[in-house]
């Protein structure tokens, strides 16, 4: 059967009974239409990664609707009740901002109470971290978030965590999955109007912005920082303002035409605080009242962007590795000054984050693991290591973690610790954006590069399936007039050493992803994304900053760099 009369046979069995009429109709629809937007959307099913499940919504086996939703929650419920036989079972749901978040939740909770699972359902929209905080809190044995956190308005998604309040991690992320693989739609259940779905809201609020207060230093500075916050149409606009007041500051400053949460997210092309169009109200606004501090957050509020006043008084973004490298030497920096480090402490960060993460704990005798891409997998480090101290974390992808009360990403005390940070500097007659020059020329200059390519449908992850596969098999010598010294493939968890020919195993498990380290110290990686039909190339290069001086010289060179590895890969 070819792949074209395999896609109809799929198509033709979501025009029967087990499905709504709406859907029934649409899909015959996509049968008359034919072409890519039919065998986009039934090509194969929606993959239950590792995370969960994301993609555009609609009909089909490939996209986010209550059928897609309710397997993969058919199959948690199986797996649930297999390692938890004869306990009482408990799940937290979330929902994000978007289109149909609320209404997949609900759904979401009836599958579940159909299993006799009791579930804890947020009255409406809140935070992803303050999911994960709800878990343990809650005493649950997982939790679920509807969510396609940062991705276009078309997107929704759905994540899955554990009873340790983390993202789903070995051996859990593949029980569920096959179990979820055995499911069939007519094999769903959905109880409606179930005695065993509880409405939570305040009193989980409360405990979580709680404890976000207790991350905090003091007050340095905190009445004299003017920031201005914006949303961005997200959920974050449910706790952000809040956390701030309770936290001490004063003058804080809310981007009004984004703070309705809209899934349509219309003032944006996409709510991605990573992109400078997503901040540009912000940024505006703040040049208009003379605010030292723009914050802005994604849709599910685990992502946070912030703009600074650089050298010339002008409101400048900072990328996530300069976020994260001034926000874990700040952390350190205070446990430091407060006597609270003992040797036992740690931080943490992604092998795509900038190696000034580092540097800057080892010269403060903190411990560093690189986890793989995703904050599941420092929430595992810290599950693992219960007798060690967690400080916080981060990862390039605008993602932070202060303490271990959450156990994802978490905009909302990154926010406010960002914010701590910035009037901690300006108190001592610096500000933040100096803060981070201060870094470079104690640790080194690191000036860092993302380019993702998108590649969207079947056709598009072929080809990143094939660039990723020349990568491995026709290593390059040099990139960017710079020789590459060493090849990390974290798909067969080897280092080589291209100089001896030495390997080294790499202690990680097993991720798509190679990275390339040359002479001059440059790290250069390749990674599809898990979420998003989309390659990324991440670029860093480093040298040292001696002089303060030198500021402006050494970010060209390093600028000169980039460009240059970036023209050697075609990027």
């Amino acid at each position: 059967m070819s792949l074209e009369q395999e896609v109809l046979q799929r198509a033709k069995a979501w025009t029967t009974e087990t499905y709504s009429l709406q859907t029934r109709t649409r899909v015959k629809d996509l049968i008359e239409e034919g072409g890519d937007a039919l065998m986009d959307a039934f090509y194969k099913d929606l993959d239950f990664g590792t995370g969960g499940l994301r993609g555009i919504m609609g009909a089909g086996t490939n996209r986010i609707n209550k059928y897609t939703l309710g397997m993969a929650t058919q199959g948690l419920s199986n797996y649930l009740l297999k390692q938890f036989p004869n306990e009482e079972i408990s799940v937290a749901i979330a929902h994000d901002s978007r289109n149909n978040s609320k209404e997949f939740s609900h759904k979401v909770a009836q599958v579940l109470a159909a299993h006799d699972i009791k579930v804890y359902l947020f009255e409406d929209l809140r935070p992803t971290p303050e999911l994960s905080f709800a878990i343990r809190h809650l005493g649950c044995k997982s939790g679920i978030v509807i969510t396609a956190s940062h991705n276009p308005p078309e997107y929704n998604g759905y994540k899955v965590y554990w009873d340790d309040g983390g993202q789903l991690v070995p051996p859990h992320d593949k029980g569920v999955i096959e179990e979820v693989r055995k499911v069939k739609p007519e094999d769903v259940k959905f109880a409606e109007n179930s005695p065993l779905i509880f409405s939570i809201g305040k009193e989980v609020d409360d405990a979580y912005i709680k404890e976000i207060e207790k991350q905090c230093f003091g007050n340095d500075g905190k009445d004299k920082l003017k920031i201005v916050f914006t949303s961005i149409h997200g959920t974050s606009i449910t706790s952000m303002p809040h956390a701030m007041a309770l936290c001490g500051f004063t003058d804080f400053h809310i981007v009004e035409a984004q703070s309705t949460p809209d899934g349509n997210f219309p003032t944006v092309k996409s709510p991605n605080p990573e992109e400078a169009a997503a901040l540009k109200m912000a940024v505006d606004m703040a040049e208009k009242i003379g605010a030292d501090l723009v914050i802005g957050t994604d849709p599910d509020a685990d992502r946070v962007g912030i703009a600074v006043r650089d050298l010339n008084g002008e409101m400048a973004l900072m990328n996530g590795n300069q976020a994260a490298s001034v926000l874990i030497y700040y952390l350190l920096e205070r446990w430091k000054e407060n006597n609270r480090l003992t040797g036992n402490e740690f931080v943490a960060k992604t092998i795509v984050t900038t190696d000034l993460i580092d540097k800057i704990a080892e010269h403060y005798n903190v411990d560093c693991p690189n986890c793989l891409t995703g904050f599941k997998w420092i929430a595992d480090v810290i599950r693992k290591n219960p007798e060690k101290t967690f400080i916080g974390g981060g990862e390039e992808s605008y993602g932070y973690m202060i303490g271990d009360f959450v156990r994802d990403k978490d905009a909302i005390a990154s926010g406010v610790l960002l914010a701590e940070a910035a009037a901690w500097a300006k108190s001592r007659g610096s500000s933040f954006y100096e803060m981070l020059i201060e870094v470079y020329h104690k640790f080194g200059f690191y000036q860092e590069d993302l380019i993702s390519l998108t590649k969207k449908g079947m056709k598009g992850s072929e080809e990143i399936i094939q660039m990723m596969k020349d990568f491995r098999a026709n290593t390059p010598q040099e990139i960017g007039g710079e020789r590459v010294v060493k090849m990390l493939d974290y798909d067969s968890s080897k280092c080589t050493d291209l100089l001896s020919g030495t390997l080294e195993a790499i202690d990680l498990p097993k991720s798509n992803v190679v990275q390339f380290i040359t002479d001059k110290g440059s790290k250069i990686t390749a990674r599809p994304s898990g979420t998003e039909p989309k390659i990324k190339f991440y670029i860093s290069v480093n040298e040292p900053l001696t002089k303060v001086e030198d500021f402006e010289r050494v970010k060209k060179s390093l600028e000169g760099r980039i460009a240059d590895i970036k023209k050697s890969l075609g990027l």
